[in-house]
């Protein structure tokens, strides 16, 4: 049975790492969002919390400006940022928020979704948050990787979404303040368990192909 889950774990890595590299580029599908414009909403995945050097981690920071570039130039009209506390005690989608309150994106239009630990987790409960906040018109906003990692899942699971990775090039014509302070206590969590204590290395990779999620019944 050891053997088999190995294996098993193999050839789904292989699989997951042979569509990395394949499909239309961070441009085009900017430029096709651009065209398609204005969405409802953009889901934008979590990362963790630099709770060691106390400030946001690269990706939280790129992710979060891609989607105040994408809202301020009305390619979306809302923003629901994703996350749970996964690796650190601080709900990600929380701190996201409250750098984006910082940065002036308006309070109204962002949303938060604090179940998700993974990133295919990340899509589906955004997805339904969505869809019971009314919008249709739902588009996934994160780094180019994630994105092509992510964009069959939502084929598979038949919900209709877009990608708008950011374009490397774009986010660096973006001005970006220095020092941002934000209170993490507003979204620290009490009794925090790291995933990794809780999860083995197996379940939390079942995890990002949405093995893990809990849907909801109707």
């Amino acid at each position: 049975m050891i053997i088999q889950k190995r294996l098993l774990f193999m050839l789904l890595t292989l699989l997951l790492k042979s569509c990395v590299f394949f499909g239309p580029s961070e441009k085009k599908l900017y430029s096709k969002a651009v065209s398609n414009k204005p969405y409802d909403v953009i889901i934008v995945p979590g990362a963790p919390y630099d709770s060691i050097k106390g400030n946001w981690s690269m990706p939280m920071k790129a992710r979060i400006y891609w989607s105040k570039h994408l809202f301020e130039n009305g390619v979306a009209k809302n923003i629901i940022y994703s996350g749970s506390a996964v690796y650190t005690p601080y709900i990600e989608s929380k701190i996201m928020a409250l750098y984006a309150a910082e940065l002036g994106i308006p309070s109204e239009n962002v949303f938060i979704e604090t179940k998700a630990e993974h990133s295919t987790e990340n899509i589906y409960y955004s997805y339904q948050m969505a869809k019971k906040l009314g919008f249709e018109k739902i588009a996934i906003a994160t780094d180019p990787l994630q994105a092509r990692l992510l964009r069959g899942y939502p084929r598979r699971i038949k919900i209709k979404v877009d990608f708008i990775p950011f374009v490397i090039d774009t986010l660096k014509t973006i001005e970006k303040k220095e020092f941002i302070k934000i209170d993490i206590e507003k979204a620290k969590v009490s009794n925090f368990v790291s995933i990794v204590d809780r999860e083995n290395r197996f379940k939390r990779f079942w995890g990002t192909l949405g093995k893990n999620i809990k849907k909801e019944k109707r």
